[in-house]
């Protein structure tokens, strides 16, 4: 059994209620609430693969309205005792899924602004959003293979809210179309 995993059921629109092989999670938004409910269902559960399945912001201009795979996760909400942005004082500074693809920069505010961007992009991501660190990281903990598929809603500058509550339909049909073609449900 595999776990369908999302951060709000927005992001889910386009798939159904009950997927073969797959059950089914919805976290909340930001790290904690993506720490704690995937906790939960990993210590209830036993599954073979999480597929998480979302929304993201392009920070990385050459990046394109599609689905990308993500291969790691770092934070950009962080600071370590020296200061250094992106490194925590406990934490892996970046986890991976193991998977080929593009590295999202995770924190826990609505990225939507330039002055942001510009401070996260030096860090070496792509995408922005608020909780595939914590999924990745649970998912290592737990010793269960993860992959990360995010849809790119916006560009994490001013406006990108507007633009979210604008293509998160889209959004899920891309991701739904995605998981049909590669997982044949």
């Amino acid at each position: 059994m595999k776990l369908l995993v999302a951060a709000l059921e927005a992001e889910l629109t386009a798939f159904p209620a009950e997927l073969p092989g797959f059950d089914r999670l919805v976290t909340g938004p930001g790290k904690l609430q993506a720490t704690f409910a995937l906790t939960r269902a990993l210590d209830a559960g036993d599954y073979d693969e999480i597929l998480v399945v979302g929304t993201a912001g392009a920070i990385n201009p050459l990046l394109t309205s599609r689905v990308y795979d993500v291969d790691a996760a770092i934070q950009h909400d962080v600071t370590d005792v020296d200061g250094i942005v992106g490194q925590h004082v406990s934490l892996p500074a970046r986890v991976e899924t193991g998977r080929e693809g593009i590295t999202i920069a995770t924190g826990d505010h609505f990225v939507d602004d330039e002055e942001a961007v510009g401070v996260i992009l030096p860090l070496g991501a792509g995408l922005v959003d608020m909780e595939t660190y914590a999924y990745i990281w649970v998912a290592n903990q737990f010793g269960v293979p993860i992959r990360v598929l995010k849809s790119v809603s916006d560009r994490a500058k001013d406006g990108a809210i507007t633009d979210w509550r604008a293509t998160v339909a889209a959004c899920s049909e891309q991701l739904r179309e995605t998981v049909r073609e590669e997982y044949g449900v």
